[in-house]
């Protein structure tokens, strides 16, 4: 059993059944009957939650645990989602296939992440978003979640480095913000955090 898989085997929810507040903030963006791929989705609670307003839900982790609980939610709430049982650091998607990759609190080790993100956001479509909210290096001082590797935890900039490479993608940021925000996420996230949330659309 994984660390994930010991992570989701409790009864409850770890990180709740509600969606990410910034992903409610941002799906407006999302046209109607998207797809999207939501990497990461644990137990599946922001997959549910698009899912319900119509789109389109691919959902991937590397934890049979969490995948089979976000199978039960949907179907608690009378929705379908594509589950894959993959890994990210081998995982690759076909390129220009999704209208929206979610990546929320998706920490990946240093020496595979940039690699990971470069193929995930040339799965997205021309058109297509990247919604991300994961926790800052500043998150140390908190006590409400997150990696506590400073490498695994993301700024700005290293996002924007991380998407920089020649892959023949071009995105025009929209949004890139740092700061103080309270979660209230199940028992995973609770309390005051320090964020980076990041959105960028596909040019070309």
């Amino acid at each position: 059993m994984n660390f994930w898989d010991q992570q989701y085997s409790a009864p409850d929810f770890k990180y709740g059944t509600q969606a990410n507040w910034f992903l409610r903030n941002q799906a407006a963006h999302l046209h109607p009957g998207s797809q999207v791929l939501l990497p990461g989705d644990g137990e599946g609670r922001n997959s549910v939650w698009l899912a319900r307003r119509g789109h389109h839900v691919t959902a991937l982790d590397n934890s049979r645990v969490g995948l089979d609980k976000a199978s039960r939610l949907a179907a608690e709430n009378g929705v379908a989602l594509a589950l894959i049982h993959a890994d990210l650091e081998q995982w690759v998607p076909a390129p220009d296939s999704f209208d929206a990759v979610v990546l929320t609190y998706v920490h990946l080790p240093a020496s595979w992440r940039r690699a990971a993100h470069q193929r995930l956001v040339s799965a997205l479509r021309p058109g297509g978003w990247l919604i991300l909210e994961a926790f800052h290096p500043q998150q140390l001082r908190h006590s409400s979640g997150g990696p506590k590797d400073e490498a695994m935890l993301y700024s700005a900039e290293m996002i924007r480095a991380d998407l920089a490479a020649d892959t023949g993608v071009i995105l025009d940021e929209v949004l890139a913000w740092e700061g103080e925000a309270h979660l209230d996420e199940g028992s995973g996230h609770q309390g005051a955090a320090h964020l980076t949330r990041y959105v960028a659309h596909r040019v070309k």
